[in-house]
Formats: structure tokens, sequence, C-alpha cells
């Protein structure tokens, strides 16, 4: 293609498909991240709580204020927030597979559309005879 040619709207259309699937991975990626950041703050804090003794005092924490409570509370309360994040995470490591499968699927497309230089079938490309 030289450089006074315009990008054929179906090449168009599968490099914008490309683009949404490379933001879909980042933001994927950005939550999975997160998740495991809370997941490890939770299980300090996990590890913590069991070091403390059965009567001693422990707080949780509600917004900006701390709330007291008992300990077999906050370690049910730890344990299920990790098991959550724990699910959640692997959800997100799922979409981010199949969304890597298809960004290699949609890379290749296009590759072959270019050094083709070919439309999909049933449509007609716009370079001259």
């Amino acid at each position: 293609m030289s450089s006074g040619e315009q990008i054929p709207p179906w090449l168009q259309e599968q490099v914008g498909r490309l683009q949404q699937l490379q933001q879909n991975l980042q933001s994927i990626m950005a939550q999975k991240q997160h998740l495991e950041a809370e997941q490890l703050e939770t299980e300090r804090a996990l590890e913590t709580l069991k070091k403390t003794g059965d009567n001693d005092a422990v707080y949780k924490a509600a917004g900006s204020i701390l709330v007291k409570s008992t300990k077999p509370i906050l370690v049910s309360e730890l344990e299920e927030k990790k098991e959550l994040a724990n699910t959640r995470i692997t959800v997100l490591t799922k979409q981010e597979s199949r969304l890597k499968e298809n960004l290699k699927e949609s890379e290749t497309k296009i590759r072959e559309m270019l050094h083709g230089s070919t439309a999909p079938t049933g449509q007609k490309t716009d370079t001259p005879k």
C-alpha cells in the first residue's frame, strides 16, 4: 500500500477490532493486578490476625473509623474476602487467555489481508489493476 492510498474499510474494521481487544485486555489485566494486590493484603492481615491471642482486642476498618470486633469474626470475613478474590482472579485469568487468543487471531487475519492484499470473501479491494 502506498502512502497515498486510503486504508480499505474492511481493514479499518479489523484494526478497530484489534484495538478494542487490546483495550479490553489492558482493562482485565489491570483488574487482575488490583485483585492480586488485594488478595495479598488480605493474606497478610490473616497471618497477623492468627498470631494474636483469642482474648486480644481486634478492630476492623469501617470507612475512616475502626470498629471493635472479635478474632473469629474477622478471620471468617477475611477468609471469605480472600476466597472471593481468588474466584474473581480465576475468572479474569480465563478472560485474559481468551482475549489473548482473539488478539493473535485478529493479528494473523490482518497480516494475511495485508500480505495477500485481498479483502475478505465477497468484498472488493481498492487496489487498481
